[in-house]
C-alpha cells in the first residue's frame, strides 16, 4: 500500500511501504519443486561460449571442451539398464576426455558422469547450468537443481516417487553435492543409483576450501568415498582458479546506517525490509523447500542490525536463503556487521565450513549488487 511514512530524524517518504519476509508464509505444491528443477534466473543465459577462462588456468579452458563433448554425447536414445540404449555417438565423450584423464577410457557399463571439482568461484555452477542448456533434450528431461534441493524434493514426493519422476531424464545436474551431512547423502547416493539403473547421466559440483586448491583432489576424494557405489560413473574434472567475484572487484561495501538501508527500501518498488534477528526466527517456522518462494516478487532484500548467528542450526538455514537469493540475483542491503563475521569461528572452523564460506562470498557478491540502492 502507498502511505507516507516518517523515518525518525528524517522527513516523511512518500513511497510504498516495503514488504516483509517475516510476514509471508509461502505454501509450495510438490508439482512446482520438479517443474522448478532448472537453472536458476542467474544462470538462464550463461552457455559455454560465455564462460570466459582465466588465460592463467588452462584447467578452465579444458573443462569448457570436455563438457561441451560430453553434452554431444548425450543426443541419443536415453539409456536403460546400464546404457544397453545407448547410441554410438553417446560414447564420444569418454573417447575425447581420453586426453583430460590419461589413458583413453573404455566404453564404460554404466551412464557417465561428470564431477567438477574446483574452489569457490571459478564458474562451476556457470559450466554446470552450460551443460544443461547445451545437452540436445526438451527441458522436461533435464533436472537442475542444489543437493538441497534434491533432498527437498525426496521430502515433498517420497523416495520412490522421486525416482519415478527423474528416472525418465537424459540428465540430472546436482550443484553444490554436500559431503557434511552423511544422512543426507546415503539418501541422494541411493537415489543416484536407482537413476543411474534407469540410464540418467549425471554431473555434479562440489567446493574445494579456500587455501586447499594445492591439495590435489582433496573435494574429489571425499566426494567419490562418500558416493564409492556411484564413483566408476564420474569422472573427477579439475577446474583451477581464483574467485572471479573478487577477480578485479571491489571489496564488498561496508554495512550502512540503519536509516540508509530503511530509506532504500521505501524508495525500491518490490524491496523487503526486516531486522535480521526477526528474520532469522522466522526462518524456523518456514520448510528450507520453501525459501525460493519466499523470495517471489521480491527486489531487494534490505536488513537491519545484522549480527553474528547465534547457532548452527540458525546458521544452516542462512546458507539456504543465502543460496536463494543469489540463484535469483536478488540484492541485499545491510546494516550491522559485515557479511564475514556472520559465523563464528568455531562455525567456520568446523564440518559445516564449506556451506559457510560459500554463503559469505555469495552475499558479499548480493551486497555489491546493493550499492546502488543507496541515495535512490
Amino acid at each position: 500500500m502507498s502511505s507516507s511514512t516518517a523515518v525518525p530524524g528524517q522527513s516523511p517518504i512518500a513511497e510504498t511501504a516495503p514488504q516483509s519476509l517475516c510476514a509471508l508464509e509461502p505454501r509450495v505444491p510438490a508439482d512446482r519443486l520438479v517443474a522448478e528443477m532448472v537453472p536458476p534466473p542467474r544462470f538462464d543465459s550463461v552457455r559455454f561460449d560465455t564462460y570466459v577462462p582465466d588465460p592463467n588456468q588452462p584447467s578452465q579452458t579444458e573443462a569448457v571442451e570436455v563438457l561441451a563433448s560430453f553434452a554431444a554425447g548425450l543426443g541419443g536414445a536415453h539409456a536403460t539398464g546400464s546404457g544397453k540404449a545407448r547410441s554410438a555417438s553417446s560414447m564420444g565423450w569418454w573417447r575425447a576426455a581420453g586426453g583430460r584423464f590419461g589413458k583413453k577410457q573404455a566404453a564404460p557399463t554404466g551412464p557417465r558422469g561428470v564431477y567438477l571439482d574446483g574452489g569457490y568461484g571459478v564458474g562451476k555452477t556457470h559450466l554446470l547450468a552450460s551443460l544443461w542448456h547445451a545437452t540436445p533434450a526438451d527441458p522436461s528431461l533435464k533436472a537442475f537443481g542444489t543437493f538441497v534441493e534434491l533432498t527437498n524434493l525426496v521430502g515433498a514426493l517420497g523416495f520412490q516417487q522421486t525416482v519415478q519422476t527423474l528416472s525418465g531424464h537424459r540428465l540430472l545436474c546436482i550443484d553444490e553435492f554436500e559431503l557434511d551431512d552423511p544422512g543426507d547423502t546415503v539418501l541422494v547416493s541411493s537415489l543416484l543409483s536407482r537413476l543411474v539403473e534407469a540410464g540418467v547421466a549425471l554431473a555434479a559440483t562440489s567446493n574445494t576450501l579456500p587455501g586447499k586448491l594445492g591439495e590435489g583432489r582433496f573435494a574429489a576424494a571425499d566426494f567419490l568415498r562418500e558416493i564409492q557405489g556411484l564413483s566408476s560413473h564420474f569422472r573427477p574434472l579439475r577446474i583451477d582458479g581464483e574467485d572471479y567475484r573478487h577477480r578485479g572487484l571491489p571489496e564488498a561495501p561496508p554495512p550502512y546506517s540503519d536509516d540508509q538501508v530503511t530509506r532504500a527500501a521505501y524508495a525500491t518498488a518490490g524491496a523487503a525490509l526486516d531486522d535480521f534477528p526477526s528474520l532469522l526466527d522466522h526462518l524456523a517456522r518456514v520448510h528450507p523447500s520453501r525459501y525460493g518462494a519466499l523470495t517471489d516478487g521480491i527486489t531487494a532484500v534490505c536488513l537491519t542490525d545484522v549480527r553474528p548467528v547465534p547457532d548452527q542450526s540458525t546458521a544452516l538455514r542462512l546458507v539456504v536463503l543465502a543460496d536463494r537469493l543469489y540463484d535469483r540475483e536478488i540484492p541485499v542491503l545491510a546494516s550491522g556487521l559485515p557479511f564475514d563475521r556472520l559465523f563464528s569461528d568455531e562455525m567456520l572452523n568446523g564440518g559445516y565450513r564449506k556451506k559457510y564460506f560459500r554463503a559469505i562470498s555469495r552475499l558479499t557478491a548480493l551486497a555489491r549488487d546493493a550499492k546502488g540502492l543507496v541515495g535512490q
